[in-house]
């Protein structure tokens, strides 16, 4: 009986653990990296330079801000989206930092704290965030962040062409931590070749919303109250928005996909039908079924086999009787 019981035990636990055969493994990959970008649909870009960047690249990260802004004085509010697109394979600290802080929802309801017309409109402090009426707001805004700083990442393939993303920083060269800027024209005199500090470092820039980037640029400012491209203030250097420049949403939305290659395997995955479909859908359960009866018949096998090891004669002594009787010779 020892030996059915320890095979009934073992048994049962293969049974509870078969449960898990041919499941799928759990995929810790952000679910908005299978989402294929076509680029054909981005319309609205900056004034390409013959730069990399002017190319887009499979499987860059792609996110989009969704902007609220008055672009001028007797002007009503507009909205819009502006989508970027990552270079992860050139500046793959600075964008994982970025996706980072996006994931985290630390943009959702900023306002651009910086905007000089023709050069540069800057975000992306979260302590930028109006304290009852436009402009009140929290004291550190501008030098704010989340307390987690990056080294400067150049690369010679990234520069400050038009619509490229950058970080800010401080005076020290890694003290970039939360806070981007975009080029509203080309800014070359930030590339670090241009500079004896150090420059500064892009990692993206905007495919789609351009014309939004320019409408915040214009808005009027405390360094230029006209809002007027024709005047501008040549020591502009800090020009907070008159009217608030809001960040209503950051948002990862997918991946460059010029190949088509994930969205033409999604199409075709969705087209597929019939048995050999329904067939590679179900296999996993059909694997742990076929499974489970294979062991409930080997156990009702096992159960009613005789799987005792013989008992000695010492050990039979008390338990058998005998029938054979001896016969007398003499009869």
């Amino acid at each position: 009986m020892k030996g059915r019981l320890a095979l009934l035990l073992v048994l049962n636990l293969l049974l509870m653990s078969c449960g898990t055969v041919g499941s799928a493994v759990a995929d810790d990959q952000a679910p908005w990296r299978s989402v294929g970008i076509d680029p054909s649909l981005w319309t609205d870009g900056p004034v390409e330079e013959d730069t990399p960047m002017k190319e887009t690249y499979q499987g860059n990260a792609v996110f989009e801000i969704e902007v609220s802004y008055v672009p001028g004085h007797g002007i009503d509010r507009e909205f819009g989206t502006i989508t970027l697109e990552l270079f992860e394979q050139w500046a793959p600290i600075t964008t994982a930092n970025m996706i980072k802080n996006v994931e985290a929802g630390i943009y959702d309801g900023i306002f651009f704290h910086r905007v000089i017309d023709d050069f540069v409109t800057q975000a992306g402090d979260p302590t930028c965030k109006r304290v009852g009426l436009y402009p009140l707001t929290s004291p550190q805004c501008g030098s704010g962040g989340t307390g987690t700083t990056i080294p400067l990442e150049h690369d010679e393939n990234l520069s400050h062409v038009d619509g490229a993303i950058g970080m800010a920083r401080g005076q020290e060269q890694d003290s970039a931590d939360s806070q981007w800027y975009i080029a509203e024209t080309e800014a070359h005199g930030l590339d670090p070749e241009n500079r004896e500090d150090g420059g500064y470092a892009t990692f993206g820039i905007v495919r789609n919303g351009m014309t939004h980037v320019r409408g915040i640029a214009t808005t009027p400012s405390s360094d230029d109250p006209t809002g007027s491209e024709d005047i501008d203030n040549p020591f502009s250097s800090a020009g907070r928005p008159m009217y608030e420049v809001t960040v209503l949403s950051v948002s990862m939305v997918g991946v460059s996909d010029p190949d088509g290659t994930l969205r033409f395997v999604q199409q075709d995955s969705d087209e597929e039908t019939g048995f050999f479909a329904w067939l590679e859908d179900a296999s996993a359960v059909l694997f742990t079924g076929s499974f489970m009866i294979g062991a409930g018949v080997l156990i009702g096998l096992l159960f009613f086999a005789r799987i005792d090891a013989p008992l000695s004669l010492d050990e039979q002594a008390s338990q058998i009787s005998l029938d054979a009787v001896l016969l007398d010779d003499s009869v």
